[in-house]
């Protein structure tokens, strides 16, 4: 984002409370100090500056004052309605990076470990990377120990606009490390995670939850949490033990039911795989924004009005004069990688999601790639020529009618 002026923008369906106090907004700089357009690693201390400008804890203020300093602020962020969701190593800079040019408003980092954050300097520097025009961010941290996620939330907070929660990671990774999905089990501890952050932090904490097969607990419990302080939450609507996203449609109408029962932002996650899913979510939920994950990684221009053919309905098979594949993209990203170095391993992820249909089409090149110990830019490129001599050309399909009701900054016309 270019410019550090705080942006107006119009409710989508609910708005915030009316009588937000001016004095709220105590900056008109949301995004704190130019660094020269520098990249920046996760080595900041708790002394640095906040980028905005959360001045006393939030839990200080009465319940009413909490959530308009909640509203005050998403609106200062210029209340972005498409956001790259949190995806463990694979929402690193250099892909957030991608994913804005082609129309996501907001971010979040990938879920990063509190306390591998908090002992490894190596960690922080390779994790956690973040630029000037990176905003509005989310960093997310796993944790289950709410004073070393408060150490490592203050290593950040002058990077971010929100330090996020994971509270709904089901891997089995997450079970044995005992945090994400499976501290449902035991909400005492989520509160205290919560409240510690809100209590100690100059940023606002905003956590990201599954549903419980209840939908009355899924409602307890978002209201425990925006009681805890947080002061945004996005809600996956699918539950803990519901893993394959292809086959379980996520439950868009617990997530209206829990928007319909807290007063801070909600954001919806689940079932987000182009924009007309975008635009019937924002409808069926209310929510405020929406999330999108694994069909980012396939198509990191999904935002703005590009879908694969595989998503197209009877006859829509029309670019109106736009032609991107995902080799384009991929180009993009690696020019992005060497501007914002990122692990390899990332990077490899990358390729294989972004050419997954052309390598099932020359495996040989896939292979290739697989035998490669270590990656180089050269190889890539290289790689990408040979399908380009391959003849091989994957179009994404642009639908432009959408684009007109879900804009750049996520306003709805």
């Amino acid at each position: 984002m270019a410019s550090s002026t705080l942006t107006q923008t119009q409710t989508l369906r609910s708005d915030p409370p009316q009588d937000l106090d001016g004095d709220l907004l105590c900056s008109d700089n949301p995004h704190g100090e130019e660094r020269n357009g520098e990249q920046v690693s996760g080595l900041a201390t708790s002394s640095d500056k906040p980028s905005f400008c959360w001045s006393s804890p939030s839990l200080c203020l009465s319940g009413q004052s909490r959530i308009e300093r909640a509203w005050a602020h998403w609106s200062a962020l210029g209340r972005p309605k498409l956001i790259v969701a949190p995806m463990v190593d694979n929402s690193e800079l250099p892909f957030r990076m991608l994913c804005r040019k082609y129309g996501a408003g907001a971010a979040y980092t990938p879920m990063l470990h509190s306390r591998l954050f908090t002992e490894t300097e190596k960690y922080r520097s390779q994790e956690f990377t973040t630029c000037n025009e990176d905003r509005p961010l989310f960093v997310q941290f796993c944790a289950n120990d709410p004073d070393i996620l408060l150490e490592a939330a203050r290593r950040v907070e002058p990077y971010c606009d929100y330090v996020d929660i994971n509270l709904g990671c089901p891997q089995r990774i997450a079970r044995r490390g005992n945090y994400g999905a499976f501290l449902m089990d035991n909400l005492p501890l989520v509160k205290s995670l919560v409240q510690n952050l809100a209590l100690n932090l100059q940023v606002p904490v905003s956590c990201k939850i599954r549903i419980f097969p209840n939908l009355q607990d899924t409602i307890n419990y978002a209201r425990m949490l925006e009681d805890a302080g947080c002061s945004l939450l996005a809600v996956h609507g699918r539950k803990r033990d519901e893993k394959d996203q292809k086959k379980i449609r996520a439950d868009w109408n617990a997530i209206r039911a829990v928007k319909n029962s807290v007063r801070i932002p909600v954001l919806a996650n689940g079932n987000i795989r182009h924009l007309d899913d975008v635009l019937n979510c924002l409808e069926e939920t209310g929510a405020e924004g929406v999330l999108s994950a694994d069909s980012l990684l396939e198509n990191p221009a999904l935002f703005a009005g590009y879908r694969t053919a595989e998503l197209l309905a009877g006859d829509e098979k029309s670019n109106n004069g736009r032609k991107l594949d995902q080799a384009d993209l991929l180009v993009e990203y690696l020019k992005l990688c060497e501007q914002y170095p990122a692990p390899w391993r990332m990077i490899r992820a990358h390729v294989h999601k972004m050419l997954g249909d052309w390598f099932r089409l020359h495996p040989h090149i896939r292979e290739d790639l697989n035998a490669q110990s270590r990656l180089t830019f050269e190889f890539l490129y290289n790689m990408v020529d040979r399908l380009r001599e391959l003849d091989v050309r994957i179009p994404l399909y642009f639908k432009k009618t959408h684009v007109r009701k879900v804009s750049a900054n996520g306003l709805i016309s």
